[in-house]
């Protein structure tokens, strides 16, 4: 599997996961491979309260547009449920926990065969993968 994706962490050092996705101050993005990450944009939000506003979470979602997870310290079910849709995967870890900490669990993860959520990530990221069992099928192909 040679393939690179997005992923957000949501962080107010870029050092460490630490925000609640729905307050999170901003996101650090990064495209990770197998064996390479890197910083690819960070997008800020400011100061923003737990206030059950969930107003915020549609501009939040759209600025994560192309990633495959978020990776939070915690985050509520309606944000999950407005997540999933645009395929994006909210990964909920140990408050703090450091980002190179994440990256290259995610890296191993990669190299030794991904879960069932990176795995299909992975896949409906690929143009023509998504749909090829329908086509084998089509073709006549059975198991």
């Amino acid at each position: 599997m040679s393939t690179e994706v997005r992923v957000a962490f949501a962080t107010s050092d870029m050092k460490h996961v630490d925000q609640h996705f729905g307050a999170a101050e901003a996101f650090a993005i990064y495209a990770i491979g197998q064996d390479a990450a890197s910083l690819v944009e960070v997008i800020q939000f400011g100061q923003l309260g737990m206030d059950g506003n969930e107003d915020k979470l549609a501009a939040k979602i759209e600025a994560l547009q192309g990633c495959i997870a978020v990776y939070c310290q915690a985050i509520g079910a309606s944000a999950v449920n407005q997540l999933r849709p645009h395929g994006i995967q909210p990964v909920k870890v140990t408050p703090g926990t450091p980002l190179a900490m994440a990256i290259c669990s995610l890296q191993t993860e990669m190299r030794e065969g991904p879960s069932a959520w990176l795995a299909r990530a992975i896949e409906n990221q690929t143009p023509g993968r998504a749909g090829r069992f329908d086509a084998m099928e089509a073709e006549g192909w059975s198991e």
